[in-house]
């Protein structure tokens, strides 16, 4: 099988950029052929164009030999004159659905690490015959279709742009590229562990160089289903553009009448601050007749005095518990607290809640918004809310927090106001 020349990466790369200048990667690898092909072809790339990239490593902590073989792809990494960092998660352990646990706590330190050292890029090493059993293991879950769109190439995380170059090319060809190179890797037995679903689709499959009739099958299926995700993603955000009004404090309006479910369901996503959108399926009734309701962390109102339609703000019961005001972090999934932020000395980011009460005269905000606003405490102090700019806004000067709602593109599907008596929405 050919190796993965440094050409054909270059073309990869290429369709996913621009990077400009001198550009600054991470890599997350895990020692294994896929991860390890893709720092070497990505150091390659990157040094053609006066960039860097640094390896990064994971280790879960749930084999005794993880740290061992970290160590050991450090070391190969380094050899290769690729710098490499380790990292260790905390807090995982063996039970029920550890691959996905394990997967959502990876990436969000990943995503960390990444902004960390300041790369503005994270690739990961996911290749054709990963795509064809996330398609697999997806369709078992009865995912819609844009679940069967499977893995993108390209998105936009919370901190970083999250590139998977490698989704069409066959894992053959990435052995071979390391063969050609003369580099050995290591085999994480649990990828091969009948317990796990991921690994019984892959021997089920039994195509391990990734070129095989049904591999090709299944990527030309998740293609197929990724054009018309991107079709159906561009309906949806003319949808939202001309129907809703998305405001800086986290809250929406959404103009009288029916709606089109996957709209409204991108647009729960954005108001929960949530990692993906809930079923469509499950939205039909309340999108084809909007109402009152709770639906995925979101309440859905009258709008009342805000003009007609209806009010769309955060289940105050399912937002985050407060948290240590650390510059950059991201609460709720829907606010983050400026890098260059100086909160005072043991302060939380946390909702306003009950203390909204109080403020109520301060804006002009419905109650049920003012409450789900992020708010710095001390203690059991109030000591500012941004939004509100309270006490002053001398005093919010040091604390910019900003609404950033998370969305499959990396930004809102339409514009987010600053202000709540704006007219129209900003595009």
């Amino acid at each position: 099988m050919q190796p993965l020349l440094p050409g054909e990466f270059a073309t990869l790369m290429a369709a996913l950029g621009p990077f400009g200048a001198a550009p600054r990667l991470a890599v997350a690898v895990s020692g294994g052929p896929d991860s390890l092909a893709l720092a070497v072809l990505a150091a390659e790339w990157a040094s053609g164009m006066g960039g860097t990239v640094t390896a990064l490593i994971l280790d879960h902590g749930l084999r005794r030999e993880a740290a061992s073989e970290a160590e050991a792809a450090c070391a190969r990494l380094g050899r290769l004159g690729i710098p490499a960092r380790i990292f260790r998660l905390h807090g995982l352990a063996a039970g029920p659905a550890i691959p996905a646990r394990a997967r959502r706590a990876r990436n969000a330190r990943l995503e960390v690490a990444a902004a960390e050292i300041g790369a503005a890029w994270l690739l990961l090493g996911h290749q054709r015959a990963d795509q064809a059993e996330t398609l697999l293991e997806r369709t078992l879950s009865h995912s819609g279709p844009t679940g069967l769109a499977g893995m993108a190439a390209r998105r936009e995380g919370a901190r970083v742009v999250i590139l998977r170059p490698l989704l069409g090319v066959p894992p053959g060809r990435l052995i071979a590229t390391l063969a050609a190179r003369g580099l050995g890797w290591a085999r994480d037995p649990s990828n091969s562990d009948p317990a796990f679903l991921r690994a019984r689709l892959r021997n089920l499959r039994a195509d391990r160089a990734g070129e095989g009739a049904a591999t090709g099958t299944l990527g030309n299926a998740t293609a197929a289903y990724g054009r018309a995700r991107a079709l159906a993603e561009s309906k949806r955000t003319g949808i939202l553009g001309e129907r809703v009004s998305l405001y800086a404090t986290g809250h929406a309006l959404l103009t009288p009448g029916a709606i089109d479910h996957g709209a409204l369901a991108s647009l729960l996503r954005t108001i929960a601050g949530a990692e993906f959108a809930p079923s469509e399926a499950r939205l039909a009734s309340l999108s084809a007749c909007p109402r009152p309701a709770t639906f995925a962390g979101v309440r859905l109102l009258p709008a009342g005095r805000l003009g007609p339609g209806w009010l769309l703000v955060r289940e105050a019961r399912a937002m985050s518990a407060p948290v240590p005001a650390v510059p950059g972090l991201r609460w709720d999934g829907r606010f983050r607290l400026s890098a260059a932020a100086r909160p005072p000395v043991g302060a939380r980011l946390g909702a306003l809640g009950a203390a909204s009460a109080r403020l109520r005269g301060c804006s002009p905000l419905p109650a049920a918004v003012l409450a789900t606003l992020p708010a710095l405490w001390v203690g059991e102090e109030l000591v500012a809310v941004p939004h509100l700019g309270y006490p002053s806004l001398e005093a919010c000067a040091g604390v910019p927090v900003r609404f950033c709602p998370n969305e499959p593109a990396g930004a809102a599907p339409f514009g987010v106001m600053d202000q709540v008596g704006d007219a129209e929405p900003t595009v």
